[in-house]
């Protein structure tokens, strides 16, 4: 038995429960494909399309969400690709938010991991219906029953293993079990009865936006109803796009596409917010009065601004953050937020996606405090001759975790020293012998440890430190002595502003630092 769902993409305009059901056909679903990084979910969807996109991935690992259009048998498939690193949660949970169906990718050598659970918490949040595949079943330390048990022991019950979850062995480097993965979706996209309404404007989420410095303001948009043609508006909150310049998920001109495809619009007026919902309106005057609308109830809920303490010590780290894409961005701020320390903190100064350009360099100041983080993002030539006749900072990365642990390095390398006295000695005084100005002359046994010429010491009265000084000399015996050890008696020379009496303690101490 396979566990359904009801539609759950909420609309922001047309209903298309408003249309005549003779309206409504079936439609592709849309599979989001997740699992534990290194599981092969990459992998097993370059198997499908036939390409080699892994070999392309910084680092061997996904870290954007792709969309990709299959075609099988006679209809199509719309494939989402998330990361498996756990940065990149909100991405996975953006993918399970507009997926049908999902593919949790389990390996067969590793079993249950972190982000394996971490992906399951989206589809059931979703109540998707979803479908395992276990890979790598072509390693030779492959256990799919193994692999069952531990599945099950986090309550994710697949067929055969007390369970009704549909479950495929496959490997996807090899390409053994694709076609019964692929036959299991389109089951699960039949018993689901999938519709839409190619008539209605379209509708959908965004997945992705993003800086082409070529065309300007791009986003990935994911369409669920509707269609989408060339001379209509998009809306996404209160960005605003012509659809002059719309693009498959390969990068090839289209003049319209309809539901369950993935496609780029090129032109917004400002970088919409990935996971949104767009509309699309017939005119501009439509769409700008929707994103209007957006404005005008988005001011109104706003926060006001909170002020620094100007009695907190923390030390700031300002950095400036330049990423490819809004996904990555979400990443790299997530994987921030896990930085924690008392005594020193990042503080973003700004974050923007595109290139690192001259206003990047400008916002600086000059403050070498400042650091530019950049992932997937460079400078021009121009802005590159910049940076190097200035003294600004800046960092580039192609992979997440390797940016991040420098962050951690950064903060670590900050952390403001702390050092205590370590005791060297303790002393009873029992005789006060003179006293000039500063100086003192005393008699004393050594209880504990030694005390040496040279040291700092603190004068202790009833064990409650008083004031500090230092030993000039030392006498054992009246013979001028560096060290006087535990148990013996010694006359010495105090320089201290601080009166010493008779019964008070010296203890000698040196500084270091607090490991």
């Amino acid at each position: 038995m396979i566990h359904l769902k009801p539609a759950n993409f909420t609309i922001m305009a047309k209903k298309t429960t408003e249309k005549a059901a003779s309206q409504l056909i079936s439609r592709p679903p849309v599979v989001v494909i997740m699992g534990h990084i290194d599981h092969g979910k990459s992998t097993l969807l370059d198997y499908i399309r036939k390409t080699n996109v892994v070999g392309g991935e910084a680092g061997g690992i996904t870290q954007h969400l792709g969309a990709y259009e299959v075609p099988h048998n006679k209809g199509s498939i719309t494939f989402l690709d998330t990361p498996g690193h756990e940065a990149f949660c909100s991405i996975r949970e953006r993918g399970a938010r507009v997926a049908d169906i999902a593919i949790l990718v389990v390996s067969a050598e590793d079993g249950v991991k972190p982000q394996t659970l971490e992906a399951l918490k989206c589809i059931l949040a979703e109540k998707i219906p979803y479908i395992v595949a276990i890979n790598k079943i072509d390693k030779p330390g492959a256990n799919i029953e193994i692999t069952k048990a531990g599945l099950a022991e986090n309550e994710v019950y697949v067929e055969g293993f007390g369970g009704d979850i549909p479950v495929v062995p496959i490997s996807a480097l090899k390409g053994t079990g694709i076609p019964e993965l692929l036959d299991m979706v389109m089951l699960v996209s039949d018993l689901q009865d999938m519709k839409a309404d190619r008539n209605i404007h379209a509708e959908g989420a965004i997945i992705e936006s993003y800086r082409d410095n070529k065309k300007g303001i791009s986003a990935t948009l994911l369409i669920k109803n509707g269609t989408l043609k060339s001379g209509m508006y998009v809306v996404a909150e209160d960005a605003v796009s012509p659809v002059r310049i719309l693009e498959d998920y390969q990068g090839k001109a289209l003049k319209e596409a309809s539901f369950s495809s993935p496609v780029k619009v090129i032109g917004f007026s400002k970088i919409p917010t990935v996971g949104s919902l767009f509309t699309t309106c017939a005119n501009k005057r439509e769409a700008e009065e929707l994103a209007q609308a957006y404005r005008m109830k988005a001011g109104s809920s706003k926060n006001l601004p909170t002020r620094e303490n100007p009695n907190d010590t923390t030390v700031m780290i300002p950095i400036i953050i330049k990423a490819d894409v809004i996904g990555s961005l979400e990443g790299i701020k997530h994987e921030l937020s896990k930085i924690k320390n008392d005594k020193v903190k990042l503080k973003i100064v700004s974050e923007s996606i595109g290139d690192i350009n001259e206003n990047d360099i400008k916002s600086t100041q000059g403050d070498p405090s400042i650091i530019i983080v950049a992932f997937n993002s460079k400078p021009d030539a121009k802005t590159a001759t910049l940076i190097e006749r200035s003294a600004v900072q800046v960092k580039s990365f192609d992979i997440i975790y390797n940016l991040i642990e420098f962050l951690k390095q950064t903060v670590l390398s900050k952390v403001p020293k702390e050092y205590i006295d370590q005791a060297s000695g303790t002393a009873k005084i029992m005789a006060i012998f003179s006293k000039n100005k500063d100086k003192q002359i005393l008699g004393g046994k050594v209880q504990e440890g030694s005390l040496s010429v040279g040291s700092e010491v603190k004068i202790l009265r009833r064990d409650a430190e008083i004031g500090r000084g230092k030993i000039k000399e030392l006498q054992k015996q009246k013979v001028k002595t560096d060290e006087v050890a535990e148990g013996f008696e010694f006359g010495c020379m105090i320089e201290s502003k601080t009166e010493i009496a008779q019964g008070d303690k010296i203890q000698g101490f040196v500084t270091v630092e607090k490991i």
